[in-house]
């Protein structure tokens, strides 16, 4: 009988012995696993705001290379004129640019705008999507 109680307490000693060990490392690894869970969402975030970002960045970059474009053809177009090598064109190149319009808006087309083509159109409103977009966020 006093062999049964003594294998029962070293059963119980062994017992708390691995709870006072077993459970906080246990514990420990829990909180690490829930850390590197948090790290990875919070990186992932970063990374969808950082592609977002250069996204937008590549296409502000594309519609100044646009814009350059587009000024350097009216540059080129202003050297013809001042030559006199496109005097063909100058009835159409003003109607498009609306200089010397008879309401008094020299160089302004009916809406206010000095260059007045659909591309401008297509331009504002690509930049009022992508300010409506920018404001959702």
């Amino acid at each position: 009988m006093t062999g049964l109680i003594i294998a029962i307490v070293v059963i119980a000693i062994i017992a708390l012995v691995l709870f006072a060990f077993v459970m906080p490392r246990a514990r420990e690894k829990a909180r690490e696993r829930e850390l590197a869970n948090r790290r990875d969402e919070v990186a992932t975030a970063h990374r969808e705001r950082a592609e977002d970002r250069t996204a937008r960045a590549d296409l502000a970059e594309q519609q100044a290379a646009r814009e350059r474009a587009e000024a350097e053809l009216h540059q080129t177009r202003a050297r013809m004129h001042e030559r006199g090598l496109a005097d063909d064109e100058l009835d159409t190149d003003r109607e498009r640019l609306g200089v010397g319009d008879a309401d008094g808006d020299a160089g302004r087309g009916a809406r206010g705008e000095r260059f007045d083509t659909e591309r401008d159109e297509r331009l504002s409103a690509e930049r009022e999507a992508d300010v409506a977009r920018e404001e959702r966020r």
